[in-house]
């Protein structure tokens, strides 16, 4: 009766394990509130998509199609269905070649030594996905001992190891456990001992100490990831007795308490986040409740390093549950967790930014998977998903210690998620770009100018384009837009298709304008935006600028300087450079001579009106 009083999540970790189950695998949340669950984003038609999730709050935006519109916030009442699993982990060659030579390892030294594949590998072969991520734990060694034990049967056979390194503890880096590699048969494969954990209160730095199997499983992040395979015995370990269950049944639980499971790493809430997008999963009601918690939020903040956080938002974003992940995110009360804005933000986000971020992300998942996902390669659609998903911040600035405005986005990408520079710049290239390519889609559609003159970005381009087309009778109706569309992809360079969804995207809302929209006004016509993203796209390809950032200058920096006669000054050159490049896109099959002959007449003429 004691133990029913206490706070779960404040009894030691070993004794947790041995408590009955019904202390803990079903939480008293979920007999309090039978009819709340969560709904997992279902996989979206190319015709009709739906968004799901947890948030109590209306949800009233729209994504409409041809064939009906659909409210995006209703909650889905379907059930995830039962998954198959198989019913025996089938071993490739490789993979029984690799395991018949540690067991050789395990004879020739006379080991009473028990070898298991752990966690993921274990996972995905049970589902049937083929997998290259072998970790091994080991029950009464070290990884580097049985390294070292490994290296002498192969002695004794005269070989050689392919490849082997030993990584050290690094509790700063989050590295609790010495890890041995090893590569056998041109694979990878890790080893570690078995162990128990603990962790003190104000740190994620656990104390480690050789455990059994059952320890070793009940310290693990989810029981769908605690699953071992005995490569001695060739059986399925399910020492959490519910493992095999909860893959069977769609479920991402954690294998003890999960609060305490999240305090005492807080990562662990993004990966449960992860792994129930990336599977479509149901992720457990007592986990909901400790993922959303005050405390787990701040020790999420606090305890985990932003690397560490950028790393895991990079999976989930790069995997096949973007939309799902992100709605997790959203719906716990995680979003400006991960995203941390500097209190300096100007003009403040919106309150409802996570969900706007949300359906943003939502829609230009739906546009970059229909039609033709090849036009986009992996690092394209990744750093799309971002830009879509960052739009609500795009005009959000935040000075930083010298006094300069510097985008929101910039500060989310290099401070919030410790990512690489290079992708912040693509991204915030990306939003600076999407209004002028708005403003140039109606022109594209149609393949004739359209109140281009109004643009007051192309101000300069327009005006170097009046005076090189002046009295010349057979320029072509699509010069213009030639013109002015080739600037833009110079700058955009290959995301250019990115930036044109993107600028689609700002299309979905009643008034013209997303910033600080109340989410009920976005209304995202994906039929619509599709047609307009074929039809732009064959445009610029019929107008030849697929590549044109490739494209080198007719003439150069030093034939500049000699036609113009030019003594220096950068400002001139970058001058000429512009009115050069303007005479190359209005003449797409002009020669360097025929260019170089128009500077000496443009030259010509101002000597005589001087």
């Amino acid at each position: 009766m004691i133990l029913k009083t206490m706070r779960l999540s404040s009894l030691p970790i070993n004794t947790l394990i041995n408590l009955p189950k019904s202390l803990f695998l079903i939480s008293p949340f979920r007999f309090r509130n039978p009819n709340r669950s969560l709904t997992v984003a279902s996989r979206i038609s190319s015709t009709l998509l739906r968004v799901s999730g947890v948030s109590s709050r209306p949800c009233g935006y729209w994504f409409s199609t041809n064939a009906a519109m659909t409210n995006v916030g209703e909650e889905d009442k379907q059930s995830i269905p039962s998954i198959e699993l198989k019913e025996n982990i089938e071993l490739t060659d490789k993979e029984r070649k690799i395991f018949d030579r540690l067991l050789s390892t395990l004879r020739y030294c006379n080991l009473d030594t028990q070898l298991r594949v752990a966690g993921g590998w274990v996972r995905d072969k049970l589902l049937g996905k083929e997998s290259d991520d072998i970790d091994i734990a080991i029950d009464n060694m070290s990884g580097s001992e049985f390294l070292d034990k490994f290296k002498e049967y192969l002695s004794s056979r005269d070989e050689e190891v392919q490849g082997d390194t030993v990584i050290e503890r690094n509790p700063d880096q989050s590295k609790h456990l010495e890890t041995a590699k090893l590569r056998i048969y041109d694979q990878w494969i890790d080893f570690v001992n078995l162990r128990s954990e603990e962790y003190t209160e104000n740190s994620r730095i656990p104390t480690m100490k050789f455990g059994t199997a059952k320890d070793d499983a009940f310290r693990r992040d989810l029981t769908i990831n605690s699953l071992f395979y005995n490569i001695n015995s060739g059986a399925v370990e399910d020492l959490t007795e519910r493992g095999i269950d909860d893959l069977k049944s769609g479920k991402i639980v954690t294998p003890l308490p999960a609060k305490a499971t999240f305090l005492d790493d807080p990562l662990r809430v993004l990966r449960a986040v992860r792994f129930g997008a990336r599977f479509g999963f149901t992720l457990d009601e007592e986990l909901k409740e400790a993922a959303s918690s005050e405390e787990v939020r701040v020790a999420l903040g606090e305890k985990i390093s932003r690397e560490r956080i950028g790393n895991e938002i990079d999976l989930m974003i790069s995997g096949n549950g973007p939309v799902s992940a992100v709605t997790y995110l959203s719906d716990l009360k995680l979003f400006s967790v991960v995203f941390a804005l500097p209190s300096s933000a100007e003009p403040s986000p919106p309150e409802n930014c996570g969900s706007l971020s949300q359906s943003y992300l939502e829609a230009m998942w739906s546009l970059l998977k229909t039609p033709r996902p090849g036009k986009f390669s992996g690092e394209q659609r990744r750093l799309a998903l971002y830009a879509a998903m960052f739009l609500p911040f795009r005009k959000t600035v935040y000075k930083d210690t010298k006094g300069k405005s510097i985008p929101i986005v910039n500060h989310i990408f290099k401070f919030s998620m410790k990512r690489k520079t290079s992708d912040a710049e693509t991204v915030m290239n990306i939003h600076q770009t999407t209004e002028r390519f708005r403003s140039l889609i109606p022109s594209l559609e149609v393949k004739k100018d359209v109140e281009l003159d109004e643009l007051t970005w192309a101000a300069d381009i327009l005006e170097h384009w009046k005076s090189i087309t002046l009295n010349d009778p057979v320029i072509p109706a699509t010069s213009k837009i030639r013109v002015l569309t080739g600037f833009l992809l110079r700058d955009i360079k290959d995301f250019w298709r990115v930036s044109l969804l993107t600028s689609l995207l700002l299309s979905a809302t009643v008034d013209g304008s997303n910033d600080h929209q109340d989410i009920g006004q976005l209304d995202f016509q994906l039929e619509r935006m599709r047609e307009t993203y074929l039809t732009v796209e064959a445009t610029i390809h019929e107008l030849g600028l697929d590549k044109i950032w490739d494209a080198k200058p007719l003439v150069n920096g030093r034939e500049i300087m000699q036609i113009a006669e030019l003594k220096g000054g950068s400002r001139l050159i970058r001058e000429w450079q512009q009115k050069l490049l303007t005479w190359q896109l209005a003449y797409p099959n002009g020669t360097a001579e025929e260019c170089k002959e128009w500077m000496r007449d443009i030259k010509a003429k101002r000597q005589r009106i001087e």
